[in-house]
């Protein structure tokens, strides 16, 4: 295996400032979660190291902003004890079982266990502690569901999820006729200034911040999703990944510099541009951002050449998921010591690659 087993690539901004001042934490006042649900397991140990020890260097207020599964680390992040809560999230994540005799419709097995993985970190005081903190603004990216698009009727809600696809086609904004962009705000402290469509912000309050979450990375036939979320607009809530898959960066506002640990080198707008290459952020729009991420030689050296993914839970059986996933998170223990040795090298930007 290569002895780099993480890749960092970074937007010409990002390199010089990195080039001039090294891995100064208080340069990055943005944090980014992607959307990816059973990946994040892939970037455990680096998570951990990030969330308990590098952004714990500096006290320098930082904007977190996150869809899915990145909300979720980032509530573990705006925790009272971030290590501890990351660690609950990624251990409750991957010991999601159920009796295969369950006779529930898999749609209420899959909104159990969710609710049981995110009850494992998220209380009252932890709740509290994301809308209050001193240092990490919290905000939660949800997708608001409109005309069919807000049912939970599978038939109204294909038409609609249809509609909304075939008009991303077209454009993005016009995505907007079947979704709009609801995000929870912790605070006055915004690096996004989403503009691309229309976008309604909630003030994050404590009795919500779980529902909230829960709408984030509910995935439309495979959820139920949360409806009518208290102070927000009336209607369905769906995945935030649906409008900001990985987001678009043409929003990106910040004058330091964003750190993005991600799952892969494409940094895909929303959802529906899965398929369609030219909804990739160009380097550009980049030019201030910093992405941690996987390399290809380690990615090789993994079992199946991948990190998991939420297509393991039908490939695979309960115990052989569990085990494969168990031996991504340790595996990521080289993340997060490459990341150690990066940071520490007398030339900080020796193993980082410009965009």
């Amino acid at each position: 295996m290569s002895e780099h087993p993480l890749s960092i690539i970074a937007g010409k901004a990002a390199y010089r400032e990195l080039e001039h001042n090294g891995w100064e934490p208080s340069k990055f006042t943005s944090l980014i979660g992607a959307s990816g649900g059973a990946k994040f397991l892939g970037l455990a140990h680096l998570d951990r190291l990030l969330f308990g020890d590098f952004l714990q260097r500096t006290d320098h207020p930082m904007s977190l902003y996150g869809s899915s599964i990145g909300s979720w680390r980032h509530a573990a992040l705006a925790s009272p004890n971030p290590l501890q809560s990351i660690t609950k999230l990624q251990d409750r994540y991957l010991n999601q079982q159920w009796d295969e005799d369950d006779p529930r419709t898999p749609r209420e097995i899959v909104d159990s266990l969710c609710e049981w993985v995110i009850d494992g970190f998220i209380d009252e005081q932890t709740s509290t502690s994301i809308c209050d903190h001193p240092r990490f603004t919290t905000h939660i990216v949800t997708t608001r569901g409109r005309g069919l698009a807000g049912r939970q009727n599978r038939i109204a809600l294909g038409t609609g999820m249809a509609l909304g696809a075939i008009g991303n086609l077209v454009s993005r904004r016009i995505l907007a006729l079947s979704f709009q962009r609801v995000v929870f705000t912790a605070g006055i402290q915004h690096t996004f200034e989403f503009l691309d469509f229309q976008t309604h912000h909630v003030k994050l309050k404590s009795e919500v911040v779980r529902d909230a979450l829960l709408a984030s990375a509910s995935i439309p036939f495979l959820m139920s999703g949360q409806r009518d979320i208290s102070g927000a607009p009336k209607g369905h809530y769906w995945d935030g990944g649906i409008v900001d898959y990985h987001f678009d960066f043409v929003n990106f506002r910040d004058d330091g510099l964003a750190l993005y640990p991600h799952f892969g080198n494409q940094v895909i707008k929303g959802w529906f541009d899965k398929s369609l290459p030219w909804r990739r952020n160009s380097p550009n729009l980049l030019d201030r951002v910093v992405i941690l991420l996987p390399s290809a030689s380690y990615l090789a050296y993994l079992p199946y050449r991948k990190i998991p993914d939420r297509k393991d839970f039908a490939a695979m059986s309960h115990a052989d998921r569990m085990k494969y996933w168990q031996h991504a998170v340790d595996a990521s223990r080289q993340l997060a010591e490459a990341f150690e040795k990066v940071i520490d090298m007398s030339n900080p930007v020796a193993n980082v690659t410009r965009l």
